[in-house]
């Protein structure tokens, strides 16, 4: 089996989100179940369809969370080098035609978050950025056009 890399941080976020889907959401949802059926004929009764509908729902995140954590390869970034762009860094870029800076970490799919600057390493700027060092050029072809960017820093 393949692990999956994740920050201690965005692993203990998934721990939560299983947690409350577990305690709170699939409670829920099974209250609702029952209570469709208290009002009769299931063959046409719209809110058990969806009640069930939704109990599926919670089941797939369930195994898909469960199976995440079963498979998470903690990273430390204080561990990782500070030379080149991995796993789990913090880089602040500059983009070469606007001079704008940017600062984004490096993280699992399953953690990404652009509003909170975490970026996925399967996305096009991730893949584009791993590997390189301060001072290298990064150049990415996004939906948008041609983007040059200078790594500043690795933080």
């Amino acid at each position: 089996m393949d692990r999956i890399p994740i920050t201690k941080q965005g692993y203990e976020s998934l721990k939560k989100k299983l947690l409350y889907i577990k305690s709170v959401e699939r409670p829920k949802n099974i209250s609702a179940i029952e209570e469709a059926r208290a009002h009769g004929d299931l063959s046409e009764n719209a809110e058990f369809d969806a009640a069930k509908d939704r109990q599926g729902f919670i089941e797939a995140k369930i195994n898909e969370l469960s199976h995440t954590l079963a498979h998470a390869d903690i990273i430390d970034p204080d561990k990782l080098p500070k030379d080149r762009v991995v796993f789990a860094s913090t880089v602040m870029l500059e983009n070469v035609d606007t001079g704008e800076l940017v600062e984004y970490q490096l993280v699992g799919p399953d953690e990404s978050d652009i509003e909170k600057g975490r970026i996925s390493i399967a996305s096009p700027l991730g893949r584009a950025i791993i590997g390189k060092k301060e001072g290298d050029e990064v150049l990415l072809n996004a939906p948008g056009g041609k983007r040059c960017y200078e790594l500043i820093e690795i933080l």
